[in-house]
């Protein structure tokens, strides 16, 4: 793994990426705006736990949707290393009010509700209350209600019901045994935190969705599974059609094969169309259109209901050989709410942008050689991206990182 070091100099190539091999240099400034100002990729330190591996990974990223300032952000880390004593395992969630430059630990979620040893830390669901008064995370053991505390690390912690390991054999064996809470994945909260949305299933064939309201102190009640999900396959990404509507008319649902939409009124499953075979649907942004980030491409909005796969990218497929196509394997994807025809896309081989809708892209060469996953535009366009390597803050639109042609006296 390459040292997260903080890039110095050009962040952002031609279509085609530069080779692998490209210098890395550590800036002296210490002060994200000054690094930024002059096109340095800012690396992002002060996250809490013990900044091991993968512990300054924010593996997710939530808003309030109540807020005035877009730039309040909440972040999810997971510090899960080996070479942390289990009992100190934790995850955090941390707020940041100047768009992921510095982050303060708002509460502390600790062992007991995670299970490292099968796949935490890597698609955990993460939601904020209006008001950021509470959050709602999911997990390896369920889904769960923080409230923090004046002690940080004395958060409140309250299960939300959920469904659990039948008696019955499972269609495919899996890690846990009747009885046990079942693993907790997408989630999604109505502006005015009155209704949640869940998904449940790891990789059992069985995937569930329930519906839930609030209860007067707060406690949230199950309404009841939602019937007839047209897939089999895991929930890997959701999202309402419009995040601050009151009433969502619509929720995009991301499987490991396909996206499906579900009318919130008549309860009734459609197709998005134009998406491939077999396309674990890792992202999406609604923003200005259905967006999509998949394995293996990227997805913009056709029209109505259909998409379009991004085929004239040459996305750094393989480090080692240089080779380079539009089948990347995508973990999210962002739309700057303000300039939509920007874009950001996180990947396997690392972060790539667009300015012009997704006909044209550029790799932000300054970051480790590292696999990114999470990413977030803030108000004045700088991008705040996450990954193995570490969390990082790069300003690829502005006119410092635009190539320049100098005149020859």
């Amino acid at each position: 793994m390459a040292s997260p070091l903080i890039g110095r100099g050009q962040t952002t190539t031609p279509q085609t990426p530069a080779p692998n091999h490209a210098v890395v240099a550590s800036s002296s400034s210490p002060d994200a705006g000054d690094d930024l100002d002059s096109c340095f990729v800012h690396r992002v330190t002060g996250l809490p736990g013990s900044h091991r591996f993968a512990s300054d990974f924010i593996e997710a990223i939530a808003s309030d949707p109540d807020a005035n300032d877009p730039d309040v952000i909440w972040g999810l880390t997971a510090d899960l290393s080996s070479e942390v004593p289990s009992q100190d395992r934790a995850m955090y969630i941390s707020k940041s009010t100047n768009g992921g430059a510095t982050w303060t630990q708002i509460a502390r979620v600790d062992s007991r509700y995670f299970d490292a040893r099968i796949g935490e830390g890597l698609r955990n669901g993460f939601i904020v209350s209006p008001g950021g008064t509470y959050f709602v995370i999911t997990t390896q053991r369920g889904a769960f209600q923080v409230f923090p505390q004046p002690n940080k690390s004395d958060s409140l912690v309250k299960p939300i019901v959920g469904p659990r390991v039948p008696d019955s054999p499972p269609k495919t064996p899996i890690t846990k045994k009747a009885g046990d809470p079942i693993r907790a994945n997408v989630v999604e909260l109505t502006a005015d935190g009155n209704h949640l949305i869940i998904g449940y299933g790891y990789f059992d064939r069985e995937p569930q969705l329930f519906r839930y309201h609030k209860d007067k102190d707060e406690s949230w009640i199950e309404e009841g599974p939602i019937l007839h999900l047209p897939t089999e396959m895991d929930l890997l990404s959701a999202q309402f059609d419009d995040s601050k509507k009151l009433d969502p008319g619509f929720l995009y649902v991301g499987t490991g094969d396909q996206v499906y939409l579900l009318n919130l009124h008549s309860m009734k499953w459609s197709r998005i169309e134009g998406v491939g075979p077999d396309s674990a649907i890792h992202g999406m942004s609604v923003v200005g259109g259905l967006h999509l980030a998949a394995c293996w491409g990227v997805y913009n909005p056709s029209g109505p209901g259909t998409v379009r796969r991004v085929t004239n990218a040459r996305f750094l497929l393989h480090r080692t050989t240089d080779e380079t196509g539009s089948n990347v394997r995508a973990y999210s994807i962002e739309v700057d709410p303000s300039k939509p025809n920007r874009e950001v896309v996180t990947s396997l081989t690392g972060v790539y942008t667009s300015q012009d809708s997704g006909e044209s892209w550029r790799r932000l060469n300054d970051l480790p050689e590292e696999e990114f996953r999470s990413a977030h535009f803030n108000s004045d366009g700088t991008i705040l991206v996450s990954g193995i390597a570490g969390t990082f803050l790069a300003n690829p639109f502005s006119d410092a990182c635009s190539p320049h042609l100098k005149i020859r006296q």
